[in-house]
């Protein structure tokens, strides 16, 4: 596939960032009862290596950006070649998600639908800070949560995709994806965009998100108790601790200076966020499972 593609439409695509959506596919797998393997294996592919993949690629192709984006400080300009793949991705995407189930399809579809909508300039949904914020945080969390949770169970059991679960997702997702945009004030404003973290401020930013992840581990930790999993959910604390110590650390550098507001300190909390989040559920995973 990298031979055939141009290096613009490779980069644009940006398969790397779905390593930054990737915890709630772990948090939606740890929470099955009885693992189809198989299924969640292809709910994988279709989630990380398409669906989101042709999703950054179709924002770019929109975008155009000329400053850094979420993942690349040098964006490439998009051709046609890019379009045309993310529409490929997509189709391929749909028609594997038939082979899951009807509901997993079904919002497949309305992910790639909303996520063209929150793109494409006919509809824009990306230049209105609050709609735009929870396309993403719905889509992104509760949703894709309901895929995996629900995709990747035995049919034949009994399966129950807990809201609290969907609501602690989308929690998590809104929760940093304010500090995703904290960069792009001026190249948003220029583009006629209004995020959630323009209107917000540098210091509002910080403090809505800490307000959301704190809902967001509240949920957590009922959803967890509740549940008799009480040790998974310290083991998780435990994960999210580095998190945690940086955030306080990158808000008291950007409450004294804004410019530490840049891509370089967002890709290092976006990094080490992710990369704690995945382990942090791919260990109650494997306690749940193995344990």
């Amino acid at each position: 596939m990298c031979r055939v593609l141009q290096r613009s439409t490779f980069q644009l695509l940006r398969f790397h960032f779905s390593v930054f959506l990737m915890p709630v596919y772990w948090f939606a797998l740890s929470q099955v009862p009885d693992i189809n393997w198989l299924k969640a294996i292809l709910i994988f592919f279709i989630l990380h290596l398409l669906v989101y993949p042709a999703s950054n690629g179709y924002n770019s192709y929109m975008d155009r950006d000329e400053t850094p984006i979420g993942g690349l400080a040098n964006p490439m300009q998009p051709t046609k070649q890019l379009f045309i793949t993310t529409v490929v991705m997509d189709i391929m995407a749909v028609v594997l998600s038939y082979f899951i189930n009807g509901w997993f399809f079904i919002c497949i579809i309305l992910y790639i639908l909303a996520s063209r909508a929150y793109s494409y300039r006919g509809i824009r949904l990306k230049k209105y800070p609050v709609v735009g914020y929870l396309t993403v945080v719905i889509f992104q969390g509760g949703v894709t949560y309901f895929m995996v949770h629900y995709g990747s169970s035995y049919p034949d059991k009994s399966v129950d995709t807990s809201l609290e679960a969907m609501i602690a997702a989308s929690l998590l997702i809104g929760g940093f994806y304010p500090l995703t945009q904290i960069y792009q004030h001026e190249a948003d404003k220029k583009d006629g965009v209004k995020t959630i973290s323009s209107i917000l401020g540098y210091r509002g930013t910080f403090i809505f998100t800490a307000f959301i992840y704190t809902l967001a581990v509240a949920m957590l930790a009922y959803l967890f108790f509740t549940s008799f999993q009480t040790t998974q959910f310290l083991v998780l604390q435990i994960f999210l601790l580095p998190i945690l110590v940086y955030f306080f650390i990158w808000a008291g550098k950007v409450w004294k200076n804004t410019g530490e507001a840049n891509f370089k300190n967002t890709m290092r909390m976006n990094l080490l966020a992710s990369v704690c989040t995945n382990l942090g559920f791919i260990t109650i995973l494997i306690l749940n499972h193995h344990g």
